[in-house]
């Protein structure tokens, strides 16, 4: 361990590492954050610490079974030509549900009306945990089966993984915040969730997808959405929900 201290690779691994699950981690918490927004005001502090700790202790114990995870990518089954591993499985079942709750939330957001009180009831905080729990599982494996790929010393991984969901922790407040805020913002992060979740498909079909060009386009919009924030408060328009209230 000590000598994992003094190596200079190992800081790197270590910062290369936190970076990675930092980017990798933005669709997590934008996720926890459109789910806890569900909740009573007074809950969501919470449920987004808890959703976080779970994020981190999920990817822990997925590290500590490395040996099942690297299994998880020898093929179970063939389709049509198409071998299916076990982590093809996840990921097609998780970018479904991924498009699944994205589509429900969007489609709430278009015809729902006001939020009433019978549909805050509705979203427990039972619910909103267990729901953070399966979608994190998928992201979970994605960026451990790519740390995998990168570094070698398990502690480096969970190190990395440790100081990643720390920071996410200190920014996630103002992130879900500003999101609840902002309506056409959580559009915007809804629209982002449904894009991850077809990525996540073509992942499970083999069909690779750059990273970079989602992220980039991802970014792009931001920049936009922010743009059309200011200028908005510059001209004293209230930002208007998907359903003109």
């Amino acid at each position: 361990m000590l000598e994992l201290l003094t190596d200079p690779q190992a800081w790197i691994a270590f910062a290369t590492l936190t970076a990675l699950e930092l980017v990798l981690g933005i669709d997590n918490v934008i996720f926890i954050s459109i789910l806890v927004d569900k909740l009573p005001a007074a809950q969501r502090a919470l449920a987004r610490r808890l959703g976080l700790f779970m994020a981190m202790f999920m990817r822990i114990g997925l590290l500590l079974v490395l040996s099942w995870i690297i299994g998880l990518v020898a093929p179970l089954f063939t389709v049509l030509g198409q071998e299916v591993s076990g982590r093809d499985l996840i990921l097609i079942l998780g970018g479904l549900f991924l498009i699944w709750k994205s589509t429900g939330e969007i489609h709430h957001a278009m015809e729902g009306g006001e939020e009433s009180s019978g549909s805050k009831a509705r979203a427990t905080f039972t619910a909103v945990i267990l729901q953070i729990m399966v979608v994190d599982l998928v992201f979970s494996l994605d960026s451990i089966i790519t740390a995998v790929g990168m570094v070698d010393e398990v502690a480096v991984m969970i190190a990395a993984v440790v100081a990643s969901v720390a920071l996410m922790m200190v920014f996630a407040g103002a992130i879900g915040d500003f999101v609840s805020e902002h309506p056409t913002v959580k559009m915007l992060a809804l629209s982002f969730l449904v894009v991850v979740g077809v990525v996540l498909i073509a992942e499970g079909f083999d069909h690779h997808v750059p990273k970079g060009y989602i992220y980039f386009a991802m970014a792009f919009s931001v920049i936009v959405e922010m743009l059309n924030i200011r200028v908005r408060k510059r001209l004293g328009t209230p930002a208007r929900t998907p359903n003109g209230h």
